[in-house]
């Protein structure tokens, strides 16, 4: 594998130790790029950090094998694990951004990403590709916070068209009990402009393994659907007991439940409706997915691409395009973190069938959400 020049990863000294051999303005074309990312590689949301993380790792090798003809920059990416939890995820940020990277890229927690915006945006890092829809993340406060994905509002106003057009009535909804106030809005209002007010709603613990007590509450209210909006362990946990209690109703789960849910129901021949923000991985017709194939081949790696890490890859992608801008304009000048923002800020980028747009005060750079059935085979359906 060829990732070593690629990724770090280890903990927040490490990262601290980076700032001898690292000069925030040292990124000329011939030198590296840093980037900075805190996510969760173990824990309960290991999976869905690791596959960011790889999807990352395959857009900056790519970058930087084509770089080196023609003697442009290398990308690395500087990873470490917050295991999902904020007070880490906020320690890692610190040391990152003293360290000396560019920008932070593609932070696995979204409440965590919201508690370190006024740390990036004092210290001038824009803060790239979170991935999560968390709404808080996406208000006029949010400021230097670039989007490469769609909001949960997108997803929610997209799922609640849903249960009108077939009629459900009696939902059910689940989630995080450190999830956003601004997420429970969105959530609230999409359901209200449908004239739906959720039978059970229930917050859980990110961390939790047991949810017996949740799944039995939802049993008894007689639901029609069920609404999760949470991590794929608590969601696949939820899912399997239901069934095994013979609900007979619909699962309906957020793109934060990501490529291990998939996983998870079609190993256990379960099905659920699912938003995605992202092409299917198994699309034939959006070049970013051929080409993620290809890059993914090319790193040497025996990561598959699935919807998480192809969200990993296009912020990648993202960060490379922003990247270069900003040494175009700067005609060889130093690389600096307020000249990437303001490279970000004017981006309009087309990675092959999904753009990514900012401009002036337009900081959410797709609106891209489908919604597909996984059948009890894995397949993607509808």
């Amino acid at each position: 594998m060829k990732r070593r020049s690629l990724v770090i990863s280890g903990s927040a000294a490490l990262a601290t130790s980076m700032a001898g051999s690292f000069s925030l303005h040292a990124a000329v074309p011939g030198n590296v790029i840093k980037f900075g990312q805190s996510a969760a590689l173990t824990g309960g949301q290991a999976s869905y950090g690791r596959d960011i993380r790889d999807g990352i790792v395959a857009a900056f090798h790519a970058a930087s094998t084509a770089s080196a003809a023609t003697g442009g920059p290398r990308f690395e990416l500087v990873t470490l694990d917050d295991g999902g939890v904020k007070s880490r995820c906020l320690e890692n940020v610190t040391a990152l951004i003293d360290g000396g990277v560019s920008a932070i890229l593609g932070l696995t927690n979204g409440i965590a990403a919201e508690a370190c915006v006024p740390l990036a945006h004092s210290s001038q890092a824009a803060l790239l590709g979170t991935a999560s829809g968390n709404m808080g993340l996406r208000t006029g406060a949010a400021n230097g916070v670039f989007h490469t994905r769609a909001g949960y509002d997108l997803e929610y106003r997209r799922m609640a068209n849903y249960i009108k057009e077939f009629g459900m009535r009696r939902i059910g909804y689940v989630y995080l009990k450190d999830t956003s106030p601004a997420n429970l809005s969105v959530m609230s209002k999409a359901l209200n402009e449908v004239s739906i007010v959720p039978t059970e709603a229930i917050a859980i613990d990110r961390a939790a393994t047991t949810f017996e007590d949740v799944s039995a509450r939802l049993l008894a209210a007689k639901l029609d659907c069920v609404l999760i909006s949470a991590n794929a362990g608590p969601v696949a946990t939820i899912i399997d007991q239901m069934n095994a209690g013979r609900y007979s109703g619909l699962f309906y789960a957020s793109s934060y439940a990501g490529q291990g849910l998939m996983d998870t129901l079609s190993a256990k021949k379960q099905s659920c409706i699912m938003s995605m923000v992202v092409p299917r991985p198994n699309s034939g017709v959006a070049n970013v997915v051929s080409r993620a194939k290809l890059d993914f081949a090319a790193l040497g790696s025996d990561v598959k691409l699935g919807i998480t890490t192809l969200e990993g890859y296009i912020a990648g992608r993202t960060a490379v395009e922003a990247a270069r801008a900003a040494l175009k304009v700067s005609g060889g000048e130093r690389f600096t973190r307020g000249r990437y923002k303001e490279s970000l800020a004017g981006l309009r980028a087309d990675l092959g069938g999904y753009r990514v747009e900012f401009a002036p005060g337009v900081t959410n750079g797709s609106q891209y959400v489908d919604l597909i059935a996984i059948d009890r085979y894995g397949r993607l359906v509808g």
